[in-house]
C-alpha cells in the first residue's frame, strides 16, 4: 500500500483496492456513474464490509474474519469470488449481478476517508479523499456543487455514504477487538461445493467458534447481546453457507 504526499507535505494513506489518492477539493469533477463498478473493483476477491451490514451482506455472501499477520487485529469481508483476483459478481459490462447486495465499499468509490501522516504522525482525523484517477478534466464528470455552491444532490448522497461506513468501520473494529479478546475466533478451511459437484478449498480466514461461546462467563454473553454482536457473530457463521451458492455462480 502506498502513500500519496500532498502539497502541503502530509501523506494520506489509501484503502484497499484504491490507486493514488487525494483531499477532495469542492472545485474538483469526478466521473462517476450510477450502477457502474470501477475497474479497480472488478477483479477483487473480497472487500471489507462494516458491522451494520452484516446481516443484509450474510443473506448473499461467505463472510468471514480477516486477520492481521501478527494476529492481533481482525476486519469482516465478504467474499466476492473465490480464486485470487476473481469477482463473480461484476459482469463485462461493470454492473453489479441483480439481486445481490452490493457493500458499501463497492457504492462509496471513489470516495474515502483517509488517514493523514504528518511529520511522522498520524492524525486522529480522517479526510474526505478521492482517486486520482476519478478526477476529470474540465466539463467533464460531475460537479460536487451546483452554481451556488450548493452541494449536488448525488454528492450530498455519496458523502453520507463515506462518512456512515467510516464511522461504522470504528465500531466494527471495537467488534473485532471484543471477539478476539474473548477467543472466538478460530482459523477454519471449508470447502465449497456446487451443484454439478465442483470444489474449492478456503483457507487463511477467521470464523466464529459457537463452542467457545458456551464457555462465557454469563456478563460478557449478555454484552455481546446488548451490542448486537452476538446477532452478528451468529450471521458470520451462518453465512458459511453461501459458499456453494458462490461456487454456482457462472
Amino acid at each position: 500500500m502506498s502513500e500519496t504526499q500532498t502539497a502541503g507535505g502530509m501523506k494520506v494513506t489509501p484503502p484497499f483496492a484504491y490507486g493514488e489518492i487525494v483531499p477532495l477539493l469542492k472545485q474538483h469533477r469526478v466521473a462517476v456513474e450510477d450502477g457502474i463498478v470501477a475497474p479497480a473493483l472488478r477483479n477483487v476477491q473480497a472487500v471489507p464490509i462494516s458491522m451494520s451490514e452484516m446481516g443484509r451482506a450474510a443473506r448473499d455472501y461467505p463472510i468471514a474474519f480477516s486477520g492481521t499477520p501478527d494476529g492481533k487485529r481482525f476486519g469482516v469481508i465478504a467474499l466476492l469470488g473465490l480464486r485470487q483476483g476473481e469477482n463473480r459478481l461484476v459482469d463485462d459490462a461493470g454492473r453489479w449481478r441483480e439481486g445481490w447486495y452490493v457493500p458499501a465499499y463497492i457504492r462509496r468509490y471513489p470516495f474515502c476517508m483517509a488517514s493523514v501522516t504528518d511529520n511522522g504522525q498520524q492524525r486522529d482525523e480522517r479526510v474526505v479523499c478521492v482517486e486520482r484517477g476519478a478526477l476529470a478534466e474540465g466539463d467533464g464528470g460531475r460537479a460536487l456543487e451546483d452554481e451556488s455552491g450548493k452541494p449536488q444532490a448525488w454528492w450530498e448522497e455519496r458523502l453520507k455514504l463515506t462518512q456512515e461506513f467510516e464511522a461504522d468501520l470504528l465500531r466494527t473494529a471495537r467488534m473485532c477487538d471484543t471477539l478476539s479478546k474473548f477467543g472466538l475466533l478460530v482459523p477454519f478451511s471449508a470447502q465449497a461445493v456446487s451443484k454439478s459437484g465442483d470444489t474449492m478449498n478456503i483457507t487463511g480466514l477467521f470464523r466464529g467458534d459457537e463452542g467457545r461461546l458456551d464457555k462465557l462467563r454469563a456478563d460478557d454473553l449478555r454484552m455481546l447481546i446488548r451490542t448486537g454482536t452476538l446477532g452478528r457473530l451468529y450471521a458470520q457463521m451462518f453465512s458459511l453457507d453461501n459458499l456453494g451458492r458462490l461456487l454456482d455462480l457462472g
